[in-house]
């Protein structure tokens, strides 16, 4: 891969590679450690805390350890004891991310988020105006990112999406790859499979089985031996992208298809009066991120995890669209009433879905609510945890420590 990393302001030649992927290098653990410099040579792991949490993020000293996000945080202990590990601060992920994305539409409208933390651009309409390369506007969004925001990113410039996020990875950390469109095989062909989009680890034993461990493998294949060996749909996908083709453009309005919120608790809970606790905490945190993106939902759904890693899921369509912390708090304590069979539980979470933008579905009125009433509460707590902090002001149920046996919520 050495030929085709930027180094000294040299890259390979970026004519015809428009599409640039983006992605923050250790994102959570990197914006905690730019709050606490102290941190910077020590392995950061930021994730649950608990016996039961998981990693969200760790920083690259702490993964020369083997840790990794998702792995259960008890053994990322066991695997650098000495790590410090952190919770997450979601408020400044959000907020540095809102930043770096409002960096990337200063350079182009065409960006599409695929999470807090990782974007593609298409830079093409805007080479003329800048007057730049895409390779330089890939090195004036690193550096931009780290002078603004105090944190790194790897950036990928190629002709294509999929080749432009494979680069951002393989430059990490806090580098920049440049595949040129004429040398998308070379620099293609040698990846193992498991680097083709859609191959994880059962797809990829299939096709070592039949001596494919190299994606200039699966491109030599003939494609009805291929077909034959992991199906139509597979072979014609995974052919497509082994010879470099992906027509996929870049687009720039995304649409939420569900926003919600989750918790796994540290031991199971049969206390139906807890659990409705819990719902009304990630009820209030669903309800928050849809003010704030400017949506509303119709269908309330929960999600139940039972001791025996049983999982069912539980859902309520409402006459109207809404972004009320209570309505979305009524419906899931009902399907949670009705439709939840009794057991301890290990997980539950709270999730809105068919999405519309605010402005097109109206207020949501309560049938028992006054003409000011909570839609008007959850407002001002808006803005006074936008003022203050995540917790200057909550529902007074969520005062008592969770484990507590609190009075019937309201």
């Amino acid at each position: 891969m050495d030929r085709f990393k930027a180094r000294d302001g040299q890259w390979p030649d970026d004519t015809g590679c428009p599409v640039l992927h983006v992605d923050m290098d250790a994102f959570f653990a990197s914006v905690e450690i730019r709050e606490r410099p102290e941190l910077a040579d020590k392995p950061v792991v930021v994730g649950g805390t608990g016996g039961r949490g998981v990693v969200s993020s760790a920083n690259y000293l702490a993964r020369t350890y083997g840790v990794r996000s998702a792995m259960p945080t008890a053994h990322a202990r066991r695997l650098c004891p000495h790590a410090v590990f952190l919770p997450p601060t979601f408020a400044l992920y959000t907020e540095a991310s809102a930043g770096v994305m409002a960096i990337f539409r200063e350079i182009t409208p065409l960006v599409e988020p695929l999470s807090l933390d990782e974007a593609f651009l298409d830079v093409a309409g805007a080479l003329r105006r800048l007057r730049m390369t895409p390779g330089e506007i890939g090195e004036q969004v690193r550096v931009r990112v780290a002078a603004e925001w105090g944190i790194t990113c790897s950036v990928g410039v190629s002709s294509t999406k999929f080749v432009a996020k494979l680069a951002s990875g393989l430059a990490k950390p806090d580098g920049m790859l440049v595949v040129p469109r004429t040398d998308i095989l070379d620099f293609l062909h040698p990846l193992p499979v498991s680097a083709l989009w859609g191959v994880g680890k059962k797809t990829a034993e299939r096709l070592s089985a039949i001596g494919l461990n190299r994606v200039g493998d699966v491109a030599a294949m003939p494609l009805a031996r291929l077909k034959r060996a992991i199906g139509v749909a597979a072979a014609e996908h995974l052919h497509t992208l082994s010879n470099g083709h992906d027509n996929r453009a870049v687009v720039p309005e995304s649409v939420d298809k569900s926003v919600g919120a989750e918790e796994t608790f540290e031991v199971d809970l049969t206390d139906r009066e807890v659990l409705k606790q819990e719902l009304l905490r990630l009820s209030e945190r669903t309800a928050a991120t849809l003010r704030r993106r400017d949506l509303r939902g119709r269908t309330v759904s929960i999600k139940v995890r039972f001791g025996d890693f049983t999982t069912i899921t539980r859902s309520r369509t409402l006459p109207v669209a809404t972004d009320v912390t209570q309505e979305i708090y009524r419906t899931a304590c009902r399907l949670l009433d009705e439709q939840t069979p009794p057991g301890a539980i290990r997980l539950i979470g709270v999730r809105m879905e068919q999405l519309e933008e605010g402005a097109a579905g109206g207020q949501q009125l309560l049938l028992d609510a006054p003409e000011r009433g909570w839609r008007d509460a959850d407002q001002a707590a808006d803005e006074a945890r936008a003022k203050f902090g995540g917790a200057a002001i909550r529902p007074a149920t969520l005062l008592t420590q969770r484990g507590e046996k609190p009075g019937p919520a309201r």
